[in-house]
């Protein structure tokens, strides 16, 4: 019976630590890619932000508490 239940719980096991290089690389590409994303997302605020605030829509305050917050959030900026 031990045995029984010894190779119920390997077998699983080996088979999913055999797959698991893939998974794991595709998980890596899968979250560079969103975080890619992101940061795009993150670029065209700033450029949006700016250009509001050129056209004079905004004030300087709020350019910069805006400009302030989409740094807080991003890596690259």
């Amino acid at each position: 019976m031990k045995r029984l239940l010894l190779i119920a719980l390997l077998i699983p096991l080996l088979l999913a630590g055999s797959c698991s290089r893939g998974a794991i690389g595709g998980a890596a590409v899968g979250v560079g890619a969103a975080g890619a994303v992101y940061e795009y997302q993150n670029k065209k605020a700033l450029k949006s932000l700016e250009n509001d605030w050129k056209k004079g829509k905004i004030s300087k305050d709020e350019y910069l508490r805006r400009k302030k917050e989409i740094e807080k959030r991003s890596l690259v900026y």
